[in-house]
């Protein structure tokens, strides 16, 4: 398994573009629609997993998430690994790298968004508030030290 991070422009963007519009998590098209407009700038990011040419899954490293009026960046965000590479520790992959570049453009911390519990922490995240998202309802903010 193969971790890219792929920015604008990039050679594979408009392959994950696509399978992120077409898979079956509900906020796959939300991330393509992201992806088709321009919604990732400067060091904002998508990593790729690929099992050779197949994607596998995807997740993202952005300013800001969907939780209105908090001061916290960056996020690691639209964490989705496809049915039929789950089990093997894919997402864990793919934030490993989001936040090795994190760390590596300076952030010393990196949060998360999240209605899961229990998911996040076995990664080294610590739940420090929680927050009604724009669509109002109740998110959990984690935090990582890098």
């Amino acid at each position: 398994m193969e971790i890219k991070i792929l920015h604008d422009g990039d050679e594979l963007w408009e392959s994950v573009t696509e399978y992120a519009k077409n898979c079956s998590w509900k906020a796959g098209p939300l991330l393509a629609k992201l992806m088709m407009t321009g919604g990732f700038s400067g060091w904002q990011s998508v990593f790729a997993a690929f099992e050779g040419q197949q994607i596998a899954g995807y997740c993202t490293i952005t300013e800001k998430d969907f939780i209105p009026e908090v001061s916290y960046t960056p996020y690691i965000g639209f964490v989705f690994v496809g049915e039929q590479y789950r089990g093997r520790r894919l997402s864990e992959q793919m934030i490993r790298a989001a936040l090795d570049y994190a760390k590596s453009i300076g952030f010393k911390e990196v949060y998360l968004v999240s209605r899961e519990a229990g998911l996040y922490e076995k990664y080294g995240f610590v739940k420090i508030d929680q927050k009604k998202s724009a669509t109002g309802e109740d998110d959990q903010i984690f935090r990582i030290t890098v």
